[in-house]
């Protein structure tokens, strides 16, 4: 299910800029402003922000009182107050595991994911090239999730798992925004990411983290930050080790955070799912909102 949106000559001409511009050097810079500690620096930034983003509620933080925060990432990956996304009483229900737009859903029943009307990009390619990983979702059900920045940027899972395997994918840091979705061929394919594979109740599960430009950061609560640094060559991390501590992660529960905004993937295999019949493309979604019940997929 595609956005029925195409692009438009001013999307053409943004994405244009953005091949045009060192985006890696640009985002490496905005990684190390939005750690500065300089008290007069991190709250002209955080103050900033929130002018440009007055929707922004810090009722909802565990801190609200956004003077507190160490750096302006301090700020903008802060947590959410314990009970202000609560999770369905129904465990049947798998849920968005961000706040932030759902963009295309579907099945990759020929082994494309959509991105938008008139594109798509290729599963086994978007998982890093590994043809066991995209045998598993192929036929399956894909989900693609925006987080604008005024969203609240730590990722949770959509549903109970165990961590099997990570995998990061060197690429490039084009914008996520939806200008871009529509403009750029692949995208998501192209962009850095990390690919993280879950063994869940339904079988294979794997949510991918992509980078974006302006993005300084990914970070997992097993590996820490994974990147930056921006590497140029695959990187494979196994987590089968039984003595790993906190390998099961239960629905709700934070798995990792971005600096800046970006976008998030999650795909499952055949039959896994089906899909809320309300749900609708450029819908807003926020954690612990149902999107699917367990089984009875297609």
């Amino acid at each position: 299910m595609a956005s029925s949106n195409p692009a438009s000559s001013g999307d053409r001409l943004f994405a244009a800029l953005l091949w045009l511009l060192p985006t890696r050097a640009i985002s490496r810079a905005a990684h190390a402003l939005a750690r500065a500690r300089l008290p007069w620096l991190k709250q002209a930034l955080i103050n900033a922000f929130m002018r440009l983003y007055p929707d922004i509620d810090m009722q909802e933080a565990a801190q609200p009182d956004p003077t507190a925060y160490s750096s302006f990432n301090a700020f903008f990956t802060r947590a959410l107050a314990p009970d202000a996304r609560p999770m369905p009483d129904d465990r049947e229900r798998i849920v968005s595991p961000v706040d932030g737009t759902l963009g295309a859903f579907g099945e990759a029943r020929t082994g494309m994911i959509c991105q938008t009307k008139g594109m798509a990009y290729d599963l086994r390619t978007l998982v890093g090239g590994s043809e066991a990983w995209s045998a598993a979702f192929l036929g399956g059900h894909y989900a693609t999730f925006y987080l604008a920045p005024s969203n609240y940027h730590r990722v949770h899972m959509p549903l109970d798992g165990c961590v099997r395997e990570m995998r990061y994918v060197p690429g490039r840091l084009f914008g996520v925004n939806p200008r871009c979705v529509r403009a750029i061929p692949r995208l998501f394919a192209r962009n850095e990411r990390l690919v993280t594979l879950y063994d869940t109740a339904v079988g294979p599960m794997a949510l991918v983290m992509v980078g974006a430009f302006i993005v300084g950061g990914i970070h997992t609560r097993w590996a820490g930050q994974v990147c930056p640094p921006h590497r140029r060559t695959p990187r494979n991390e196994s987590f089968i080790d039984a003595t790993l501590e906190n390998a099961y992660y239960a629905r709700g529960e934070e798995m990792g955070r971005f600096s800046i905004g970006s976008s998030v993937i999650l795909l499952f295999g055949p039959g896994a799912l089906a899909w809320d019949s309300a749900l609708s493309n450029g819908q807003p979604v926020k954690l612990g909102d149902s999107i699917a019940r367990l089984g009875n997929g297609a």
